[in-house]
């Protein structure tokens, strides 16, 4: 498994709007045509209506590294660029967990 989390800050309420709208398409996109991704969560964070964060699960890298190079994730990269501030990437190793 290869999992990592991103935190996204967006510009102001206007690009967290386009921002959300992107992702929207992206996800429904990730779920239809990427079987090695299996989890590609998005949240807004709690107390801070401009930030984002994701949560992704690959089967491998190998998983990931297809989604990376997907057209539809390359083109959300292109679009969201301009709209934020900042992006913090933190690449995890999996410990205990509970799933049900």
């Amino acid at each position: 498994m290869f999992a990592l989390v991103v935190r996204f800050d967006c510009r102001d309420e206007a690009a967290a709007a386009r921002f959300d709208e992107l992702t929207g398409s992206a996800v429904r996109q990730i779920a239809e045509r990427e079987p090695g991704t299996l989890v590609y969560a998005t949240s807004v964070v709690d107390g801070e209506p401009l930030a984002r964060v994701f949560y992704e699960v690959y089967r491998d890298r190998d998983a990931f590294e297809a989604h990376e190079n997907a057209e539809h994730v390359r083109r959300f990269h292109e679009l969201k660029n301009p709209l934020l501030t900042a992006t913090r990437v933190e690449f995890l190793e999996p410990g205990p967990a509970v799933q049900r």
